[in-house]
This record gives C-alpha cells, structure tokens and sequence, in this order.
C-alpha cells in the first residue's frame, strides 16, 4: 500500500509570522465584514481571537 503523506501539499494561504504581524505588541485588530475581531497573545504564548 503506497502512502501519500510525504507528498507536498499546494499552499494557497498568506503566511505572516508572529513576530511581524504582533511588532513586539501583544494584541492586534482584524476588521472583516464590517466587525473588528481582536487577535491576542496569551500569556501562555497561545492565540486567541475575540471578537
């Protein structure tokens, strides 16, 4: 049985870093469809969005 995992796979999404993205703050805003949305570092280092 021949497996495909290790095949690539087609990326069509932008991807920006953290670092780049946050510029040394802890929280962002994200405006989509007329509403902002909060994107946050916790203090754990995880992500979490709010709206």
């Amino acid at each position: 049985m021949r497996s495909d995992l290790s095949k690539p796979v087609k990326q069509d999404i932008r991807v920006f870093g953290s670092d780049i993205l946050f510029d040394g703050s802890n929280e962002v805003g994200i405006e989509h469809a007329g509403s902002l949305y909060r994107l946050k570092i916790t203090r754990q280092g995880k992500l979490i969005l709010n709206k």
